[in-house]
């Protein structure tokens, strides 16, 4: 007898839950001892794609997917109403949004604690209602490449266990704002949404329990206004177009903080006028309420939109990592002035360096000559540049000497080859060797360590 075979049932059945449902099944055929006891496990993964070995066409197979359907109804009812700990389920167009609904609302019954559900049956499936008012769930993952409609609004919304709610979709609905449906978890620690279908230009989000806010707004035109009463939050993600107000952000406990603000082309024209109206200075306001950040990244639209307010921007004493995303039609006004508002900064990251050219960039790149070169970088404490998407092109290497040259106190420098350059530098001899030798003068110029990666590798260490 094997050894495993003489473990008690208990054990064997922990053992296979670290199996997907597929493979924890084919243990039955090991001997009368395994038969079942596939069945007793509390974690259940179906993933119709692997049921299927998904070659070419075999989908389409008669009497595939009815296949996989007869798997999930056996393996439920040979549980019968043993408790099931998580249900994890994967499938596609094919599969009866009937007998899925009913799989799902037994497992609810069996007082189901994670429920992880990538579905993709078309924009005409509605998950069941019995799924929004459940008193046992604590984890709940909804994917979907089409839209997930959330069955009803707040009224009809009850999940007072629920402390994870992360939903990745082409669009979610719902029939309420959020500042609505939130006390319908009154214990949620983890909120995720992309693609929200907001239904107003003016909303709140707010909760004493969250931890983690991760949201991207879906909509056609900037919102009115957008506020955050989230006290504890400890990480913040937020894509939405830039609203013309954020009357309250209340973020004392952030760690991190990702923004992603969008505007327009005509928008940042009016940016950019020496005279413009100003309509989203209030944004210094969300910067306000989340300058106790430790570590903060902003995207191309939202540095440019913050050069409306670099006259009044907060002072971020708790930031040490800055990273800061480059578009060559995005400007960098506001940069000088976010490197002198981080008094402790220590990693600074540039996801490329490509960026607009405008007569207020400041001194943090060398586009257009100044009197008061390099002034920004001087103060800046920073001892890690990062630069990724180098394109090894003339403009970045006079970036990066300028860095070089002006930051004071930079201790490393990272430089990771985008795959352009990769190739250029892997199939032409003389640019790899031209890098290289530039590599090697800062080496002899600088007391700064410079490193270059290709593919994450480093290839010189100087």
């Amino acid at each position: 007898m094997d050894l495993l075979s003489s473990l008690p049932d208990e054990v064997r059945c922990h053992v296979l839950s670290f199996l997907t449902t597929k493979e924890a099944a084919s243990t039955s055929l090991l001997s009368k001892k395994w038969r079942n006891l596939f069945a007793l496990v509390p974690q259940l993964d179906f993933d119709d794609s692997e049921f299927l070995h998904p070659e070419d066409g075999k989908r389409e197979r008669d009497g595939i997917i009815e296949s996989f359907m007869d798997f999930v109804d056996r393996v439920l009812s040979l549980q019968g109403n043993s408790p099931i700990r998580k249900f994890s389920l994967k499938c596609e167009t094919g599969v009866s949004p009937a007998r899925l609904n009913r799989w799902l609302c037994e497992v609810l019954q069996r007082d189901v604690l994670d429920l992880d559900l990538t579905i993709d049956l078309g924009y005409g499936y509605y998950l069941p209602q019995e799924l929004f008012v459940s008193e046992t769930l604590v984890n709940l993952k909804l994917k979907s490449a089409f839209g997930i409609h959330w069955w009803t609004g707040a009224e009809g919304t009850s999940l007072p266990m629920l402390k994870s709610l992360c939903v990745y979709s082409g669009r979610v609905f719902c029939d309420d704002k959020l500042q609505v449906l939130l006390p319908s978890f009154p214990v949620l620690e983890d909120l995720q949404m992309s693609n929200i279908q907001w239904i107003d230009s003016d909303d709140t989000v707010s909760s004493a329990t969250l931890t983690t806010l991760h949201i991207t707004g879906f909509r056609a035109q900037n919102p009115k206004s957008i506020s955050f009463d989230t006290p504890n939050l400890r990480s913040f993600v937020y894509t939405d177009f830039v609203a013309e107000d954020y009357p309250l952000v209340n973020m004392k406990n952030l760690t991190f903080a990702r923004i992603a603000l969008r505007t327009n082309g005509d928008q940042i024209k009016q940016v950019r006028l020496p005279n413009n109206d100003r309509n989203f200075g209030n944004v210094v306001k969300l910067m306000n309420g989340i300058q106790n950040v430790q570590e903060l990244h902003l995207c191309p639209d939202t540095v440019e939109l913050l050069s409306l307010c670099c006259e009044s921007m907060p002072v971020f004493n708790n930031v040490k990592k800055l990273l800061i995303y480059s578009d060559e039609a995005r400007g960098w006004q506001a940069v000088p002035v976010l490197l002198k508002n981080c008094p402790h900064l220590e990693i600074l990251i540039f996801e490329g360096l490509v960026h607009h050219v405008t007569d207020k960039c400041g001194d943090a790149c060398d586009c257009i000559y100044r009197k008061e070169k390099g002034s920004s970088l001087r103060s800046c404490p920073v001892k890690v540049v990062e630069i990724k998407g180098f394109g090894v092109t003339m403009k970045e290497k006079h970036m990066i000497e300028h860095f070089l040259d002006y930051f004071s106190c930079l201790k490393e420098m990272k430089i990771y080859v985008e795959e352009d350059g990769i190739t250029q530098i892997m199939n032409n001899p003389e640019v790899s060797k031209l890098v290289l030798d530039e590599m090697e003068e800062y080496d002899e110029m600088y007391s700064c360590n410079v490193k270059l990666y290709l593919d994450k590798k480093s290839i010189r260490n100087l």
